[in-house]
């Protein structure tokens, strides 16, 4: 739980997810009646709203959306249903990052000898242009249809997948089972009761996927090979930083992950930081060969 004089901000996130969850179910109203050129800014603020939704459902992989946990649970599984994808897939993965990150099993800025550069580069300007999240938004039919398939043997040959599948708790199978049905139905409900274009949604759902993904390692790029170090804080525009919920204060959040977003800044602590899309641009130089190896201390261990 947060330390007492940090307490959550709960009855600020309930309206915050609430205003999140409307304006995103008017967004995709909207759709239904814009098209051509008209699309382009529905798409960006789909993309900016959700990116905040998901700043939100993140305090809910911590527990910090709200004190009581049916409802911190009920905030990530109704927001996640929005990327579309399994709020306790998500958080199994979020929480696992924070044990692997930087290590062998979550160093996409770096190949190592035996390694293909080819695939290493795929997956660094996959997660750079929208890829990341294409694979987690299809690998909700996976869930659904196929279950089967999202073995660790299966996925040897990728080491970050791997890893990810190994620390997944088959307790929460059947909930993930189940929320991908929800999320695969919500937005198949949307798509017919308000007659959505199918490349409508999916143009809203790519100003998500394409913004969501580009941020994803932008934090982690070049930093050390620390489990909690190896992350930056970044600036951005103060609108942005808001409505993102402090999320560029990475570095503090992998230092202090209870502390609830509305705490993270403190100007004191890092007065100079790079701009996050200078941070983004960076990445293009694309991942190195490196002889250091970090093993991740916590192989195997089971997210709960």
């Amino acid at each position: 739980m947060p330390a007492i004089e940090h307490p959550v901000p709960a009855r600020l996130n309930l309206v915050i997810a609430i205003a999140q969850l409307a304006t995103m179910l008017v967004l995709l109203w909207l759709a239904s009646r814009v098209g051509g050129w008209g699309l382009l800014p529905l798409a960006l603020a789909y993309g900016l709203v959700m990116n905040s939704a998901y700043a939100m459902l993140h305090e809910a992989e911590h527990g910090m959306a709200h004190p009581v946990r049916w409802l911190n649970t009920t905030i990530g599984v109704v927001l996640a249903g929005f990327f579309p994808a399994p709020f306790h897939l998500l958080r199994q993965g979020h929480l696992g990052h924070h044990l692997r990150n930087r290590s062998d099993d979550e160093a996409f800025d770096f190949y190592f000898e035996g390694e293909s550069a080819i695939w290493k580069r795929l997956q660094l300007y996959g997660i750079l242009t929208g890829g990341f999240w294409l694979v987690i938004a299809a690998g909700n039919l996976l869930w659904i249809l196929f279950p089967w398939v999202l073995r660790p043997r299966r996925f040897a040959f990728d080491r970050p997948t791997e890893a990810l599948l190994q620390s997944l708790n088959a307790r929460f199978l059947p909930v993930v089972w189940l929320e991908a049905v929800g999320a695969v139905s919500l937005h198949a409900t949307l798509i017919w009761c308000w007659r959505i274009p199918f490349w409508h949604w999916a143009a809203l759902m790519a100003g998500f996927g394409c913004l969501w993904s580009a941020m994803q390692y932008v934090h982690h790029f070049g930093t050390e090979r620390h489990v909690v170090n190896g992350a930056r804080n970044l600036r951005s525009w103060r609108w942005l930083d808001l409505l993102w919920l402090h999320h560029n204060w990475h570095l503090r959040h992998h230092q202090q992950p209870t502390l609830p977003w509305i705490h993270l800044p403190d100007e004191s602590l890092q007065p100079h930081r790079d701009h996050v899309l200078a941070a983004y641009l960076r990445m293009w130089r694309g991942p190195r060969l490196t002889h250091e190896r970090i093993e991740n201390r916590h192989a195997g261990k089971i997210i709960r």
